[in-house]
């Protein structure tokens, strides 16, 4: 990978991508944004990635994979720690943050913003304050999501969904539509289907390339491509990623003709079952509006502006609506930190 790595450890700890990967894999709160191919993907555009591992021997037993962009008018890096950083043990935290905060500052960051994504049931959120974290307004991800127990068969997966879901995937069934594992080659009909989406929905998509190397980093070990075709016709698609035993929908396509062969619902429900194959336990559908669920229920009949579009489609799987820990930014150097708030204000 054509991207800078950081060459602080602890024990003199140094991962090649297959040993972080395999220690990302082991945690309970894997996430795919904590990959090496991910990193690798965001280093095509525009992104740095450094990797921070503490071991004892060959071990490793923490570590993150931070982000940095370019700052406008050369004035350093934001840092970015996507869905991490991990531990196991509690009293790793404070070496951890050590190391992560030296790296930031080895790399001109004037500030890191950190997601730390979803915690477990029941855990405690960090103390941000004590490691000089303040709330953002900016996130970089959806904070908010549907996330669906797939650990269960057919039958109680479809029970927990509303009728019209159940209805329509049914429907997806019998229509002679063919779902399938793309190979390299339909990546271009997904790209198109994409640009279509993007336009018939009003929101932004990733150029063609960028789908196409994530179909060459992920697939198929960490990801599939799964397209719905009727009699020659592509008519909707879903690229779905795997890391521990969680799924992610992040991208998802579907053309304008045959749109009543209900082909969204069943190329959706298709990327399900691969990810249970793949013995994934959690499928998370990746962004709703960033508002409470009675919010949510009374507005999403009437709006279709940002991710209302796609709410009506994701509140009919029977999943549960959850809020990660949203964004947390991370100040060094503060008056390059505050001129970025006052930025990020204007555009709102």
């Amino acid at each position: 990978m054509h991207c800078e790595h950081n060459r602080l450890t602890f024990d003199s700890i140094t991962p090649p991508a297959e040993a972080w990967d395999a220690f990302v894999a082991a945690q309970p709160r894997a996430h795919i944004l904590q990959r090496s191919r991910w990193a690798e993907l965001k280093c095509a555009y525009g992104w740095r990635a450094v990797r921070i591992a503490l071991g004892q021997g060959e071990r490793i037993v923490a570590g993150a994979q931070l982000l940095f962009r370019e700052l406008p008018a050369r004035l350093g890096t934001m840092a970015y720690l996507p869905m991490g950083p991990y531990l196991t043990a509690d009293d790793q935290r404070a070496a951890l943050w050590a190391a992560i905060d030296a790296a930031a500052r080895e790399h001109r960051a004037a500030f890191l913003k950190w997601e730390p994504g979803i915690l477990d049931a029941g855990a405690a959120p960090p103390d941000y304050g004590h490691f000089g974290f303040r709330r953002s307004a900016q996130t970089i991800q959806p904070p908010r999501t549907i996330v669906l127990d797939i650990e269960a068969d057919d039958e109680t997966l479809l029970a927990r969904m509303n009728q019209g879901t159940r209805r329509k995937i049914r429907q997806s069934q019998k229509n002679g539509i063919r779902y399938f594992e793309a190979v390299r080659a339909d990546v271009e009909r997904f790209t198109q289907m994409m640009q279509v989406t993007g336009q018939r929905n009003a929101f932004g998509v990733h150029e063609p390339a960028y789908y196409q190397r994530a179909y060459d980093l992920f697939v198929p070990d960490e990801a599939a491509l799964i397209l719905a075709e009727h009699e020659g016709d592509a008519l909707a698609g879903v690229m779905v990623f795997a890391c521990g035993r969680t799924a992610w929908y992040f991208y998802g396509a579907s053309a304008s003709v045959k749109r009543n062969l209900m082909a969204t619902y069943g190329v959706q429900w298709a990327a399900i079952q691969w990810a249970r194959a793949r013995g994934c336990t959690r499928y998370d559908l990746w962004g709703i509006p960033d508002e409470d669920e009675a919010v949510l229920e009374a507005n999403f009949e009437i709006r279709s502006d940002g991710l209302w579009g796609v709410y009506g489609f994701k509140r009919g799987w029977g999943g549960q609506i959850v809020r990660s820990q949203g964004a947390w930014d991370k100040p060094y150097n503060r008056l390059i930190f505050a001129a970025y708030q006052l930025a990020a204000r204007i555009r709102q």
